[in-house]
């Protein structure tokens, strides 16, 4: 039984995974309160990414469990974890390239979100205009431009109607000004009530954007709260001036 309250919409409770004898995540715990950002930051090697893969269900866990909204969902296969509600985007954007920008926000509303075509196509217009993209709406998602596909990797993570978003390292690759238009949608989205766990390297970008900030190592919590304490914490200074990059 999730120890839980209304405020929590994610629990992780002793959540591990070793590969050989490497142990990325190393019995994590940490919940997530419904409609913050929850930064999650950690030097090269951390375990971050292996945390989203295991919270979509990509990965199964060693042990551990994790609870959503309530819901017990450590079983369940990556396409029920969607419908369940949470979203995700990937560092390296991945578009369906010969498919229109519409039709790439389309899919994720209709094979993710579960919403019929006409609903669909009026759920995935109001992204468009969220996401600065309306533009662009008939092009191919190929031909756009880093930024535009970064744009876009949140828009279909937003059309699967999640209450959860994974936003690994979203503003990777872009300079300051495009990292700050980035960072406005992110507060856009979260405005729409909708949850957010956010890895990022930039700190400027976690430090303005998160409400909380998770600092993870070796797999392991070392500190979660306010993000200038956790950020200006000894503890997570020695952390990354003593790791080697991976």
């Amino acid at each position: 039984m999730a120890e839980t309250t209304n405020t929590d919409l994610l629990v992780v409770q002793n959540l591990s995974r070793s590969f050989g004898s490497l142990a990325a995540v190393n019995d994590l715990s940490f919940e997530v309160h419904r409609g913050e950002i929850l930064g999650m930051m950690g030097p090269n090697g951390a375990g971050k990414t292996t945390v989203f893969n295991l919270l979509t269900g990509v990965l199964k866990p060693d042990s551990g469990s994790l609870f959503l909204d309530g819901k017990d969902i450590s079983r369940l296969s990556p396409a029920k974890r969607c419908r369940a509600g949470i979203g995700r985007t990937y560092q390296t954007p991945r578009p369906f390239t010969k498919m229109t920008v519409l039709e790439n926000l389309m899919v994720a509303a209709v094979h993710g979100g579960g919403l019929l075509e006409k609903k669909a196509m009026y759920k995935s217009d109001e992204i468009l205009d969220l996401i600065n993209l309306t533009s662009v709406r008939d092009n191919f998602a190929g031909s756009l431009s880093l930024l535009d596909r970064k744009r876009l990797e949140l828009g279909r993570a937003l059309a699967s109607q999640p209450s959860l978003i994974l936003i690994d390292e979203v503003a990777g690759g872009l300079t300051e000004k495009e990292a700050e238009q980035l960072l406005g949608i992110v507060k856009e989205i979260q405005q729409q009530g909708i949850t957010i766990i956010w890895i990022e390297h930039i700190m400027m970008m976690i430090s303005e954007g998160a409400d909380r900030i998770l600092c993870i190592a070796e797999g392991k919590r070392m500190q979660c709260g306010d993000p200038s304490e956790v950020m200006g914490s000894k503890e997570v200074l020695a952390c990354y001036l003593g790791a080697e990059e991976a």
